[in-house]
């Protein structure tokens, strides 16, 4: 395994996230605009790209949420590398990454469906908090926060 930071202008980040929009547009259906729009890759400097036998298997990326927090976004891995733990990994790495920028939380949105999402943010230590900013009164939204530590 070879993590690499990197930003989203990052060819294989992009591909990644390809995916990861096709495979959300057909989770959300005809919410999917709404969440689109708070997605937009141009501008993220802090992406993550883990490769598996030099094959890009998994990305992440935070983006400041405000003056000491960030917001984790565009978490996505590959369907066939699942479940050998590169989310956990892109988490703690986006984590490390955040703290040494000097940041003191983060925060982040999912959908309330994805379990496993949900399960490697909850073992990542985020607790749930109410839903903030665009995604208040969105009932398929669940939103965290974790302390960075």
């Amino acid at each position: 395994m070879n993590l690499h930071r990197t930003n989203s202008n990052h060819p294989d980040f992009q591909n990644l996230v390809k995916h990861l929009d096709a495979s959300l547009a057909e989770h959300n259906g005809d919410d999917h605009a709404f969440f689109d729009q708070f997605n937009k890759i141009d501008t993220i400097k802090n992406c993550i790209v883990i490769y598996i036998d030099e094959i890009p298997a998994a990305c992440g990326a935070f983006k400041e949420f405000s003056e000491d927090a960030v917001e984790i976004k565009r978490m996505f891995t590959n369907p066939k590398f699942r479940k050998r733990g590169l989310g956990t990994t892109i988490v703690k790495e986006l984590e490390n990454w955040a703290k040494e920028l000097g940041y003191k939380k983060a925060v982040l949105e999912t959908s309330q469906d994805l379990n496993n999402a949900i399960s490697v943010y909850e073992k990542s230590g985020f607790h749930k908090i109410p839903n903030y900013g665009q995604y208040i009164g969105v009932d398929s939204s669940v939103c965290f926060e974790k302390v960075l530590s």
